[in-house]
């Protein structure tokens, strides 16, 4: 048995904050404005673990308008996801995301990224992919004036036998 969740997110681009990319700050000029660290990776990340269990998403669970979100590690937000799923008696099978941005350039940074969701996760790194790709200057990412991204996850039933 196994489920499929499909997430996507998306945060402008402002002076003032640090960029936060898969749980990592990345150098540049502008971060992503948001209630919590507004990590859009990781957002789309838990929007797709939460649409495997047909749970809502993340504006349901943590809420823009609850205080003790705000400024919050996706991170730690993630953890909580993460348990549920274990509650539900599933298991990460894989993971497959994909960051839009013009700017900065991530190549270099996606190796700790990966090891950073594995370990949170506690899945191994090989489950993890992440890409990023650009918009050729076209759209809202393509002018710098935010980030997106998209994940895809696959849940398979940790015990053999599991029934819906």
């Amino acid at each position: 048995m196994f489920r499929i969740g499909f997430g996507y997110d998306v945060h402008r681009l402002v002076e003032g904050r640090f960029l936060i990319l898969g749980g990592l700050r990345i150098p540049h000029s502008m971060g992503l404005l948001g209630h919590s660290d507004a990590d859009v990776l990781v957002h789309a990340l838990m929007d797709a673990l939460l649409g495997a269990l047909a749970r809502g998403d993340i504006g349901q669970h943590f809420p823009d308008s609850d205080e003790s979100y705000r400024d919050a590690s996706s991170l730690v937000l993630l953890r909580r996801v993460m348990d549920w799923v274990r509650d539900e008696g599933f298991a990460i099978n894989n993971i497959d995301s994909t960051i839009v941005a013009e700017k900065p350039k991530l190549a270099t940074h996606i190796p700790a990224m990966r090891e950073t969701l594995a370990r949170v996760l506690k899945i191994s790194e090989d489950r993890v992919s992440i890409k990023a790709t650009t918009c050729e200057g076209m759209g809202f990412c393509g002018r710098e004036e935010g980030i997106a991204a998209y994940a895809v996850v696959t849940l398979m039933a940790e015990k053999v036998g599991r029934q819906e």
